[in-house]
């Protein structure tokens, strides 16, 4: 399979959307794709950040994850960006990286990427699509190439979002992590875009 670099770009608050990441590492890996992993910043006040344990933990405990940079996304073939909801709309973090990108996509950059999203919500039905939705609306902008799980695998017939990999936390106090189903969907979506992405490359070099 052509070479492929696959950037896996991701906001996490106490670990969910981490471990998807984290799968989809995996899942490209699996299939030849060379890969980063990368955590936006934290742009949270600290005393907001503090007054949820789950939240200060995991950013205690993850502090040493690298950042993602502009330079992330330039070296990728393809782009997996995950998200918790938020009131069916992607993280403000998510959103303050993706705003630093005009300079890439001024040089024209971004275009011809394939891009991928998944996302974590409290509730059932709690925005997952929409805020998947919203993340393609950048992916348009950047003259992207969007690449969803949909029904290709039997696995999404399990998990049931054709829109991107979705984990339903259950709320505070009921938290909830990734079923190894779930774990599996981010592998396998992960999976398909890193063939797509070869598939396009070897595609362009034959041209």
């Amino acid at each position: 399979m052509e070479s492929v670099n696959v950037a896996i770009i991701y906001y996490s608050a106490t670990g969910n959307v981490h471990a998807l990441a984290h799968a989809a590492a995996e899942g490209a890996a699996k299939a030849g794709a060379t890969v980063r992993v990368r955590r936006v910043a934290e742009t949270a006040p600290d005393q907001a950040v503090a007054a949820n344990p789950a939240w200060a933990r995991y950013r205690e405990d993850h502090a040493d994850v690298t950042e993602a940079g502009l330079d992330d996304l330039d070296w990728a073939d393809a782009v997996l960006l995950g998200t918790p909801t938020r009131f069916g709309n992607p993280a403000a973090q998510i959103r303050a990286f993706i705003d630093t990108t005009g300079p890439l996509w001024a040089q024209g950059k971004l275009a011809g990427k394939v891009y991928s999203a998944f996302t974590v919500s409290s509730t059932l039905h709690g925005g997952q699509e929409s805020t998947i939705l919203a993340l393609s609306n950048t992916f348009y902008h950047w003259g992207g190439i969007i690449v969803p799980p949909g029904y290709t695998d039997p696995i999404q017939f399990q998990v049931g979002n054709p829109y991107g990999v979705s984990h339903v936390t259950g709320g505070p106090g009921q938290q909830t992590a990734p079923s190894q189903e779930t774990l599996q969907a981010a592998r396998y979506q992960a999976q398909r875009v890193t063939e797509t992405a070869a598939a396009l490359k070897k595609g362009r070099a034959l041209q």
